[in-house]
């Protein structure tokens, strides 16, 4: 007969080691961007559809981005990243990067979570780089990781409804909507974004 203290060890074993998998693979150091595979089966067309919705839905439901996206150098899209934890947690999405109309490349975003936060989500998620340095600097990190080195900051809108001027002026912008499902301790820390070529 089995123990039954053994199996909340053995349920907190695998989690340990599936978040150690999840936390080694978003310190890929890879160069240059990654096969395919990474993608979960998205091709280009597929990630441009899923980014131009999401860029529309957001101008739509906040129509004080839409200057924001005017005004910025490029913008990064993850039409869909989903997030889940308990404990240990993670989060996957694929997006592009996008001058005008045009797209310039294409990320996946990978994170690994420790700490306090439960539950599951899935969210759109939109970084607006408002200088050539900030999306010189980067296309150039290979690897880029949100709040290591290059700092993004929450959209910050007055009561008009519009993109406050000091958000205008901040390199990087982090702009987070459609939340579905419920998770306590959602950041953007440890979010890792490497370019893929799907």
């Amino acid at each position: 007969m089995s123990n039954p203290m053994r199996m909340p060890n053995r349920l907190l074993g695998t989690a340990l080691l599936g978040a150690i998998a999840l936390a080694v693979a978003a310190c890929s150091n890879a160069t240059g961007p990654v096969s395919a595979t990474t993608t979960g089966g998205s091709d280009r067309a597929t990630i441009d559809r899923d980014v131009t919705a999401a860029i529309a839905d957001l101008y739509a439901n906040n129509p004080g981005t839409r200057t924001l996206g005017e005004n910025a150098e490029a913008i990064l899209v993850f039409p869909s990243v989903t997030q889940g934890g308990l404990g240990i947690g993670g989060k996957y999405g694929t997006g592009a990067l996008r001058a005008g109309d045009d797209t310039i490349a294409y990320y996946n975003l990978v994170g690994g979570t420790f700490g306090w936060q439960i539950g599951a989500q899935s969210y759109s998620q939109a970084y607006f780089f408002n200088t050539a340095e900030a999306l010189e600097t980067f296309r150039q990190t290979q690897g880029f990781e949100a709040g290591a080195g290059l700092t993004a900051v929450a959209a910050d809108f007055g009561a008009n409804g519009e993109v406050s001027s000091s958000t205008l002026q901040t390199p990087v912008v982090v702009m987070t909507w459609g939340q579905s499902g419920l998770m306590a301790g959602a950041t953007i820390e440890g979010a890792k974004m490497t370019e893929i070529n799907p």
